[in-house]
């Protein structure tokens, strides 16, 4: 039989309730806050879409994974092809001479966009570009990322160049994670290979100019795509990654970016709700030494909450009971199920706060008699 026992969660958070919308601009978009692994905003976040220099990040990602592995070091030197040099767009301005290496290269894709240096990375690797693309493919499906196909290493435009926000998402905090050593070159502000790129040496993140603890990742531009940026940002204890596309300029997409980096930190507190060990419930124990056991919080559990308005926030212990004994202590017989208006639940695992034996044979009949006693009562009383 399935037990549900609700709770009263409301005294520990005084001041919460349900978040503002944010209403955003952009034709699809992302949030996610990474200390609770929590969804804030998706609007439209599973349709693939062109996604432009954003989806360098999935070039940055092959880079960073030879690195770990070893194929290459950051000393490593890189050729650079007639078809790396002639590569139109945003460029570090490599030509066949240069011998840049793996890090060079990885300032070159984040600061400059360098589509240039895109194609020597995607040559290095694989062998060409189109070989490295299928790779890209198959590593996203790999990471869960179900909305994303490439075509090229730099974001040009082609029809089978498809990445949704939520995939980018997924891949931002992928490379925050993974990658921590090289993950502060995303808040480098300039770069400037072999003194030629002066024009188009400035970090094109606007978020990085502003401050408010923005530290990343990459923005993104195409007459297909429209404007769009892939940025993370940290405060106190918490991190969001939030993910924007389709916007019509340069001044819209940093207006936007600002307005829902801003939403996420101040429309949302992280606080803690319940503590590890706190006993949240009685469960009911047959054929046991006692009749009773409590029922435990397996962890900490912080959450985000709204802000401002109170109410919104319920809280019910789930367990299929009576428990049969034995039981072991610190076993998950259940569930503390959290919800908070418009935004996930949260499902946290309850354990058994002590051990508890088989009772003896006359707590084992009593128990049963008891059990006979009942439906038998049940049975004869009348219908109707």
């Amino acid at each position: 039989m399935l037990f549900k026992r609700f709770l009263c969660l409301l005294v520990l958070l005084p001041f919460i309730g349900q978040a503002q919308a944010f209403e955003t601009r952009a034709s699809a978009a992302w949030v996610y806050d990474m200390a609770t692994q929590t969804v804030l905003m998706d609007k439209n976040a599973d349709t693939p879409l062109p996604p432009a220099s954003m989806s360098k990040l999935m070039t940055l990602n092959m880079l960073f994974e030879a690195l770990r592995d070893g194929r290459v070091t950051m000393d490593t030197e890189f050729n650079v092809s007639t078809r790396a040099k002639e590569m139109g767009g945003s460029t570090m301005f490599l030509n066949e001479r240069d011998r840049p290496t793996a890090r060079d290269l990885l300032h070159g894709i984040i600061i400059n966009s360098g589509n240039d240096a895109c194609v020597v990375v995607a040559e290095g690797l694989a062998g060409t570009e189109e070989a490295f693309a299928r790779q890209m493919t198959e590593r996203a499906v790999a990471l869960g990322m179900t909305n994303s196909q490439f075509a090229n290493a730099s974001g040009w435009p082609d029809p089978m160049q498809r990445m949704s926000m939520r995939d980018l998402g997924i891949l931002a905090r992928r490379l925050i994670e993974e990658f921590p050593e090289y993950y502060p070159i995303f808040s480098e502000t300039e770069f400037n290979y072999a003194d030629r790129a002066a024009a188009n040496r400035h970090n094109r993140n606007p978020l990085l100019k502003l401050g408010g603890g923005a530290d990343g990742l990459k923005t993104g531009h195409t007459t297909e795509a429209g404007y769009g940026l892939v940025g993370s940002a940290k405060q106190g204890d918490r991190r969001v990654i939030f993910v924007i596309t389709g916007l019509t300029s340069e001044k819209e997409r940093a207006e936007e970016a600002d307005r829902m980096m801003n939403w996420a930190f101040r429309q949302f507190v992280l606080k803690t709700v319940v503590k590890a060990g706190t006993r949240l419930a009685e469960a009911d124990v047959w054929l046991g030494a006692t009749k009773t056991i409590g029922l435990v919080a397996a962890q900490d559990v912080s959450m985000l909450v709204p802000a401002l308005v109170q109410d919104g926030v319920k809280a019910e212990v789930s367990y299929t009971g009576p428990l049969k004994a034995p039981l072991a202590a610190g076993a998950e017989v259940g569930h503390l199920v959290i919800t908070v208006q418009g935004l996930p639940e949260r499902r946290i695992p309850l354990l058994t706060e002590m051990a508890v034996e088989p009772g003896g044979v006359m707590q084992r009949l009593q128990q049963a008699a008891l059990v006979l006693y009942t439906r038998l009562r049940n049975d004869a009383e009348p219908t109707g």
